[in-house]
């Protein structure tokens, strides 16, 4: 069980958004950063969203776990190494964001050899599951809270096999020892933030239901309370014996039989009301799973490489379809204003998403045309339906990358599905030039609801991702369920490389399908509006994907800006937040530079393993 105490309430520093005056003097240049104190006991140690230095760097949503990569750093790991010590940390502190019990993408640069790869850690659906999964007996499609909540959204969890691949093609520590500071974390505990007392608040009425996620999440029968120090000894237990027998404990023996076990017949609470309907995983499903190392994505970019995640995620072919379609203009402040800016980036991203919802799905199970997605004609074709003056209206239908027919509007448009929303992404760098960037998932703001009982981690919901019944009857849907098929997903871990194939910049976000925009502004705003890499983040985030408004955050949502916008015909629905962006930069002189939010999420938090001085100033 989670047991909690309390402590007087941590006053942590909040550092506002304001990082442009200590911006370095380079298109990737950057600001200014400090160390983050080493943790105390019990952990607290201070956010920063941005640091520099040497030796290497990490950044993530969250203190104690970039203090976990930074501390195998240190201790001569390599970014892999800190990727995996990271992740594990997150699954303590982050739990209704990622963890055993979900899966995810890692893209990593080899140093030594100077090539990119990529890891899909993506969860996949039992082999029993068909293009009916998420009907009900009349044939018609679940409401989306029933088959959230449920054992039948839970996918066959990915996250320990992503870890024994990463660390068996690049580490260079046992998982043993990178899971220790995650199980000290857990046995120890973490002091509570406001932002993890509203998850709880938001999954009070689910995590009730079920009595192991309520023993474990509301201790007491009572919310956490923010300050307080919640500990895990049923997860730290369950790294110990990870980190004993191997990643593969989860997918054999009692906890592979304890996993099965809930999802088949969900451990309901006592008269509770809700329908919990049962999933269909077996033994022979964890049995059977294994992680895909796929050739990445890759588009050139105002002269940069960038590399991506390649089907099952569509992160990788529709950032770049959408960078494609940008090439084609100036976008930089001296030509293009930024309602200019934001009006090109919204209809790439609109362009993009078309294409997806009708071509992006598990290449073992659909033909995915990458080559033809990612195609330099493909996206002129395309681009040409921009207009300056006028935004285009959604649903578009897509286009045909396999015979693209320029300015093309024909055809049949099917809208985007939903995605839940709550993942994390973390980054890291070592002192030989290696990096990583790697989001993981467990899908929904916690999962599905359901902790395996004594094992201390949420089971994910990640087969909701999956479209119920066919976005459109006149277009095909690559994304419906299949016997073993991984759903697909708008994860984007991002790696970009300079024409001498060396880190530029490494990136990533969570955020369902604004992801994919996440990742897109935030890239842009560095390489074609000069941002410093943590304004980039920081900035106000707009997202389009093929529907009908385009979301927006406060800080666009009022001013002479959204006007103008709204002149060339864009709609808006404004959002309190899309995505918590973290990345690692390389500066010219060889330090790292790692950044994260100031606000969002409650800020992230950034470090490098030896802080150097101030950047040069713009």
């Amino acid at each position: 069980m989670l047991r909690i105490r309390r402590r007087p309430r941590l006053s942590l520093r909040r550092l506002p958004a304001r990082y442009a005056s200590l911006a370095a003097a380079s298109a990737t240049a950057i600001a200014l950063g400090a160390a983050v104190p080493p943790p105390q006991q019990p952990p607290a140690p201070v956010k920063e969203p941005v640091a520099v230095g040497h030796g290497g760097a990490v950044a993530s949503v969250d203190a104690d776990a970039s203090a976990a990569g930074i501390a195998v750093l240190r201790s001569g790991g390599n970014a892999i190494d800190a990727a995996v010590a990271t992740a594990a940390a997150l699954g303590v502190t982050e739990p209704y964001s990622a963890g055993l019990g979900g899966g995810g993408y890692l893209v990593h640069y080899d140093a030594r050899t100077r090539t990119v790869h990529t890891v899909d850690g993506r969860e996949t659906a039992p082999r029993s599951a068909d293009a009916s999964l998420f009907l009900d007996e009349d044939g018609a499609p679940l409401p989306f809270g029933e088959a959230m909540t449920s054992g039948l959204g839970v996918g066959t969890p990915g996250t320990p096999a992503t870890w024994d691949t990463a660390l068996r093609a690049w580490g260079t520590k046992p998982l043993r020892e990178l899971l220790e500071p995650a199980e000290r974390l857990a046995r120890e505990g973490f002091v509570v933030d406001a932002t993890f007392r509203e998850q709880t608040r938001a999954n009070e009425a689910r995590f009730r239901d079920f009595p192991a996620s309520a023993e474990l999440f509301l201790p007491g029968g009572e919310l956490p309370v923010v300050g307080a120090v919640m500990r895990n000894p049923d997860l730290a237990r369950t790294y110990e014996k990870l980190g004993r027998r191997g990643a593969g404990a989860l997918y054999r023996g009692d906890l592979a039989r304890d996993i099965v076990r809930t999802v088949r017949r969900p451990p309901v609470r006592e008269g509770a009301e809700r329908n919990v309907r049962a999933g269909d995983l077996t033994l022979r499903d964890l049995r059977a799973y294994r992680t895909v190392t796929r050739r990445p994505t890759k588009v050139s970019y105002r002269g940069l490489d960038v590399y991506g995640m390649a089907p099952s995620s569509s992160g990788g072919t529709t950032v770049g379809e959408a960078l494609n379609i940008m090439e084609g203009a100036d976008l930089t402040p001296g030509a293009a204003g930024e309602d200019a800016y934001l009006h090109r980036f919204v209809e790439a991203s609109r362009i993009a998403f078309a294409d997806r919802g009708r071509w992006v799905g598990d290449p073992a199970h659909e033909d995915v045309p990458v080559t033809g997605l990612l195609a330099q004609r493909f996206a002129d074709a395309r681009g040409c339906l921009i207009k300056d003056a006028t935004a285009l209206v959604s649903p578009l239908a897509p286009g045909d990358p396999y015979d693209p027919v320029p300015c093309a509007a024909t055809g049949a448009a099917a809208p985007t599905t939903y995605e839940g929303e709550n993942t994390t992404h973390l980054t890291t760098a070592d002192r030989w030039g290696n990096v990583v960037a790697y989001t993981l998932t467990i899908e929904s703001t916690g999962g599905s609801g359901i902790t395996v009982p004594g094992r201390g981690f949420l089971l994910n919901n990640e087969l909701t991702d999956f479209s119920f019944a066919p976005a459109g009857t006149a277009v095909h849907d690559p994304n419906l369920p299949g016997p073993g098929k991984r759903p697909r997903s708008s994860m984007a871990p991002t790696i970009v490389l300079d024409h001498r194939a060396r880190p530029v910049l490494a990136l990533g976000s969570p955020g369902g399908a604004t992801i994919i925009t996440t990742v897109l502004q935030t890239l842009t705003g560095v390489v074609d509006r000069g941002l410093p890499l943590v304004d980039a983040i920081a900035a106000p985030r707009a997202s389009q994907r093929n529907t009908a408004r385009t979301d927006i955050e406060p800080g666009l949502a009022a001013g002479p800006l959204r006007d103008r916008l709204a002149a060339r015909g864009h709609a808006f629905r404004q959002v309190a937040e899309i995505g918590a962006a973290t990345g690692v930069q390389r500066l010219p002189d060889g330090r790292w530079l790692a950044a994260a939010e100031t606000v969002r999420r409650g800020g992230g938090s950034a470090m490098v393993v030896r802080p150097a001085g101030r950047s040069p100033r713009r």
